[in-house]
């Protein structure tokens, strides 16, 4: 965010509705690099305002973010860090007071959020069934039928098509990468709620081993392309034949093709596990028959080289007795084996899953 949206105007008609009271003659001026001492490097640029309020002088101080790396990115990003800042401000002794937190619409206006207690979102509603429905279902020992597999083709040329737009910044790959590993949603989250015992020796390693993998990876930025983030069976709904939607889009727009790959495929190897202990049958030809049509389609053979990571994280998933407390524990115990096999391997091979799982 830059200070040109603020102009006198616009922030006399802020200030006379956040007062409540007559507001005049607004002046701005900029806070200039005085303020950031011998540092470097700023988050934003502060503006000073003169008014009048009621015809007594005020002043007040306008800071902003400007977009940028250390989690600045997003508008959403920035947001959540002002939205923290106008309640955090005011709750320690000697600190200077926080007055309002406000958005800078469209238009150029200027509408208060400071006394929000919570921010909402409102979606559409659309029809359709959960896809987990279907793997459930072929979990229970019901034999695939022709949609089954027109249903995966269609997610997987799905991702083809979001996968082929190229990313616009070249850090927000590094950004990617780690919050993969150090977001609270991530590896280290994920981790974070493991209980106590046998699992957490293996939980430790395969953090370890992510850990390395983020540096050895952080270099093919060249890879970033537009994700949907969170692309698992509850987050797509089907109505008839192959007819899908999908849901709640997560931790920014672009990212690794691979973290949506791995995040679908993987459950046809969990609810196989369930079922029989290994990969096989109708999961097991989904599950070729995915990964050969991405491969084939999307032209990229790079993402065997990188998927390692990913799929650690979505294992740590749903390994985790917080998320499955009826899984079997044999099924956690193939499953984080999965991952810390798969980590170890240079590169993944869709063919070797039983072997990564020692089943």
């Amino acid at each position: 965010m830059t200070p040109t949206p603020f102009t006198p105007s616009a922030l006399q008609d802020y200030l006379r509705t956040l007062h409540a009271a007559e507001v005049a003659n607004v002046r701005v001026t900029p806070l200039g690099g005085g303020r950031q001492g011998d540092k470097g490097y700023g988050y934003g640029v502060p503006l000073r305002l003169d008014y009048e309020l009621s015809g007594a002088p005020r002043r007040a101080v306008l800071e902003t973010v400007r977009p940028g790396p250390f989690r600045h990115e997003h508008m959403a990003d920035r947001a959540q860090l002002l939205l923290w800042a106008h309640g955090a401000f005011n709750h320690l002794p000697r600190h200077v007071p926080s007055l309002d937190v406000g958005a800078v619409r469209v238009d150029g206006a200027l509408e208060s959020l400071g006394a929000a207690e919570e921010l909402f979102m409102l979606a559409q509603f659309v029809e359709g069934r959960e896809y987990a429905d279907d793997l459930l279902r072929l979990r229970s020992g019901a034999a695939a039928v022709a949609q089954d597999f027109a249903r995966a083709d269609a997610l997987c040329d799905y991702l083809v098509e979001i996968h082929r737009v190229a990313g616009p910044d070249a850090g927000l790959y590094v950004r990617r990468l780690r919050d993969l590993v150090g977001h609270g949603e991530c590896i280290f989250g994920v981790a974070d709620s493991y209980p106590a015992g046998p699992l957490v020796a293996s939980v430790r390693e395969i953090e370890r081993r992510s850990l390395e993998w983020r540096w050895r990876l952080k270099a093919r930025t060249q890879r970033l392309r537009q994700v949907h983030g969170d692309f698992h069976p509850w987050n797509i709904l089907f109505r008839d034949g192959a007819d899908f939607s999908v849901l709640d889009r997560s931790r920014g727009e672009w990212g690794e093709a691979a973290d949506d790959i791995t995040c679908l495929s993987l459950n046809y190897l969990f609810f196989s596990l369930q079922r029989s202990g290994r990969l096989e049958g109708d999961f097991e030809r989904l599950w070729r028959a995915f990964w050969e049509r991405y491969l084939e389609r999307s032209g990229d053979a790079e993402i065997l080289e990188v998927a390692a990571p990913f799929f650690a994280f979505r294992a740590l998933v749903m390994a985790n007795p917080l998320w499955y407390p009826a899984l079997e524990a044999g099924v956690r115990r193939k499953v984080l084996d999965f991952a810390l096999n798969v980590l170890e391997a240079p590169r993944f091979d869709p063919a070797r899953a039983n072997e990564f799982c020692g089943a």
